[in-house]
């Protein structure tokens, strides 16, 4: 087979998705490796139909890589995983609202273009968790405790973009991670990045039928194929944090063949169709609006 792996150059020297490239290329399959946020492309010309058996990306969010994986999908090309399925979960604020809508425990969450905006958030609702909408790897992730402790945090947020605000889901101080390849779900218990301990290493843990229910049923929801899924075990039970597509696997027994299968097959037959539609949502996503307008979840997760 040939595959086009797009890698952004946060990951150009990283194992995932290097060993995987090194895996499939032993294996006798020809990998081109295009690297969009290190080189200039000529979009009319960087993707055309049949060239390849489908592009894989490993990007961060926010990167090029989408657009071009998206300029692949256009033309028929197989990508893994779906590109419609990527945007889904990338954009933060897009993935609540799809996730509770399909009825995925998820908090209530509110979206505000400009951090000022979060100051109509009621008091009742903190401790907040706020982060941008386009995050990633715990990147610029906040525990906001009170208004007053927003109010000192606005300039840091100032420049973040899109931003979600999460109520705090009481926890032990560590997440589950469950990562989804090839049909099989994997386990690892870590340090939540609002409880960082360098002394603490990601560690294999068995996977509760509850927690593997819900990892299932994000794959379905989303339509992706290969994932990762960040579960906080609060006291009303599992809530989904965060969602991702391609994640490091670490932990996963020999993650790279696993991973390299999973392309191969998904190649073959095409990957995952994107997810279907969502019927009429049973919850309304609170979004930070004028405050004569705004609206509240029904319920709490």
């Amino acid at each position: 087979m040939r595959l086009c792996f797009l890698v952004e150059e946060h990951y150009r020297h990283d194992g995932m998705p290097n060993e995987v490239i090194g895996q499939l290329s032993a294996w006798g399959h020809q990998v081109d490796v295009v690297r969009p946020g290190g080189s200039l492309l000529r979009m009319t010309e960087a993707v055309r139909a049949g060239t390849h058996d489908a592009w894989v990306l490993k990007t961060v969010s926010g990167g090029p890589g989408l657009t071009l994986l998206e300029a692949a999908a256009a033309t028929g090309t197989t990508t893994v995983n779906d590109a419609r399925s990527i945007r889904g979960v990338r954009d933060k604020a897009l993935a609540a609202a799809i996730g509770r809508a399909r009825g995925l425990p998820l908090p209530p969450t509110y979206a505000a273009a400009r951090p000022e905006l979060l100051r109509e958030i009621p008091e009742a609702e903190y401790p907040l968790v706020v982060k941008p909408a386009d995050g990633s790897s715990g990147r610029a992730v906040h525990l906001v405790s009170s208004p007053e402790r927003l109010e000192s945090l606005l300039p840091v947020l100032a420049g973040e973009g899109l931003l979600i605000a999460q109520p705090y889901v009481p926890n032990s101080g560590t997440d589950i991670k469950v990562y989804g390849v090839g049909g099989e779900l994997f386990a690892t218990e870590r340090c939540s990045p609002l409880n960082p301990d360098p002394s603490v290493r990601e560690r294999r843990v068995p996977l509760s039928a509850e927690v593997a229910a819900i990892a299932e049923q994000v794959g379905a929801v989303y339509g992706l194929d290969l994932y990762g899924v960040d579960v906080l075990l609060g006291p009303d039970g599992p809530v989904v944090v965060d969602v991702n597509d391609f994640p490091s696997f670490r932990q996963v027994p020999d993650a790279a063949a696993r991973v390299a299968r999973a392309v191969l097959e998904l190649a073959r037959t095409g990957g995952s169709a994107p997810p279907p539609a969502a019927p009429a949502p049973p919850y309304v996503l609170p979004v930070s609006i004028p405050a004569q307008m705004s609206a509240r979840a029904g319920d709490g997760a």
